[in-house]
């Protein structure tokens, strides 16, 4: 049976190589953008400005001790309004969040900074702020994502990621790695920690714990998207083949 090859950056077409360039400077950008975004999305839902552990487990599994509306004003939603103004909300919220200070204390400014965007009207996907109904919904114990919502998610995550380090993977197929397990463990490596990572996001709800699962497998696919990319862009235009894979004209080891 003839054991099928890659071959090598250096023996592609010029064409290949600049398109092969283009899509990692691409998704290179695009990875970046997305880790600016998670760190946007869950950063100081504990209070604390620099992600961690608890801030996942908020996001995911919800915060026994504070509400929806705390949580995101702490949050993604923290740049939305003054720190004076939050104080006075999130001190609304801690004493219980009386109805009858609602029109007086909080109505006010939500009419102000929020209801342009959080109105059925204008986006029915985002809790309603425009009446005291609306508003006590999210100042309920946070409970984190419904699991709709992580279902919904889960799949738009599943599909995108793979897609990516497909693409990614088929282009660092071609560079020259030695031993070939390494090469292997780093093209493997994202697809098993996807599955982990979007599981954990429903385990967390189970024990809060499961939100290191989730940064861990992060940082795995970080790393290996980092390593995939790296090699591959040095291989394609400045890296030097050994001998025995010239004399080969380029033909990668199958094995």
């Amino acid at each position: 049976m003839t054991k099928v090859s890659s071959t090598h950056f250096t023996y592609l077409p010029m064409s290949m190589r600049v398109l092969f360039t283009m899509v990692l400077l691409v998704f290179g950008t695009g990875y970046l953008m997305a880790m600016i975004q998670v760190w946007e999305s869950h950063a100081g839902r504990d209070g604390n400005p620099m992600i961690s552990g608890k801030d996942l487990m908020i996001a995911y599994g919800g915060n026994p001790e504070g509400t929806k509306l705390e949580s995101a004003l702490r949050g993604p939603m923290a740049d939305m309004l003054p720190p004076e103004k939050r104080e006075v909300i999130f001190t609304w919220l801690h004493e219980g969040a009386k109805g009858e200070e609602f029109d007086s204390k909080i109505n006010p400014i939500l009419q102000e900074h929020c209801v342009m965007c959080h109105s059925p009207s204008v986006n029915p996907h985002l809790p309603d702020l425009t009446n005291q109904d609306g508003v006590m919904k999210v100042a309920a114990k946070d409970t984190g994502m419904t699991i709709p919502t992580l279902v919904r998610v889960s799949h738009i995550h599943l599909f995108s990621i793979t897609f990516i380090f497909f693409i990614t993977g088929f282009i660092f197929s071609h560079a020259y790695v030695r031993p070939t397990w390494v090469k292997c463990v780093v093209l493997a490596a994202p697809f098993v920690v996807l599955i982990t990572d979007v599981g954990s996001w429903y385990l967390t709800k189970v024990w809060p714990g499961f939100a290191w699962v989730v940064i861990g497998s992060g940082a795995v696919m970080g790393l290996s998207f980092a390593t995939m990319w790296l090699i591959s862009m040095y291989q394609l235009w400045f890296y030097k083949l050994p001998k025995e894979i010239v004399e080969e004209e380029g033909r990668l080891p199958s094995i």
